[in-house]
């Protein structure tokens, strides 16, 4: 099983989402992006939106950060791992918070408000739902388990393996004692990358980081556009 979960499975699942992205990208490039439900409710959507866009980049820095930085790098720069694992853990902490809020308001838009769930696909339920999977375990393992057990150190495990996959190279066995939660959530995560060609998360494969500072959708009197128009 380990050679499936930690060597099979990884590349499967990245296969998947390349192969569907170019294939949706070709075929059907103007389903490419997140479909703004925007027009149908926008309170909810505003905060919900932000909490969870501005969450999640600081989740994927940190996560650049611990698994793709190797450990030997913060050593050189005199890093001790007590002072990484501290601020780690309280960084990682806000943002996986910030993410987590900004996914149950957006879960709560999409389930409660009427004319939302309708215009709603079931790959938009899909991945929303999956979304907050994934960030729920991160944030078990870096507010919980850190703290009730005790910081892991992947950068010696499960960043190498990480770091491996980029070459066709992977240490399997560096997977095998990783704890079952980090385990679970390294899976999970492999799972919403094989989705999301099928979802509105394809639109983050094109680096939308315009979107956290886009001005809303601006509304136009359609009487006053025609009359000055004609003026």
């Amino acid at each position: 099983m380990n050679q499936f979960w930690w060597l099979i499975y990884p590349y499967l699942t990245l296969t998947v989402m390349i192969v569907g992205s170019v294939y949706r990208y070709a075929h059907n490039p103007m389903s490419w992006g997140s479909r703004s439900s925007e027009l149908l409710e926008k309170r909810w959507l505003k905060w919900g939106s932000q909490l969870f866009h501005w969450g999640i980049l600081l989740v994927i820095i940190g996560h650049v950060m611990g698994l793709l930085v190797p450990l030997s790098a913060y050593q050189a720069m005199g890093i001790s791992s007590k002072f990484y694992h501290e601020n780690a853990d309280i960084l990682g902490a806000i943002a996986g918070m910030m993410t987590w809020v900004g996914l149950v308001i957006l879960l709560l838009r999409r389930f409660g408000n009427i004319r939302v769930r309708r215009n709603s696909s079931l790959s938009d339920f899909v991945a929303l739902v999956l979304l907050f999977i994934v960030v729920t375990t991160g944030n078990l393992v870096t507010i919980v388990r850190n703290n009730l057990v005790g910081p892991y150190e992947y950068r010696a495990t499960v960043g190498p393996w990480v770091r491996g996959l980029f070459v066709l190279h992977p240490n399997v066995s560096l997977m095998a004692h990783v704890p079952l939660m980090f385990q679970i959530h390294i899976i999970l995560a492999f799972l919403l990358f094989a989705v999301s060609p099928f979802t509105r998360l394809v639109h983050i494969w094109s680096l939308p980081l315009a979107y956290l500072r886009r001005a809303p959708i601006q509304y136009r009197d359609r009487e006053q556009y025609r009359y000055r128009r004609s003026v």
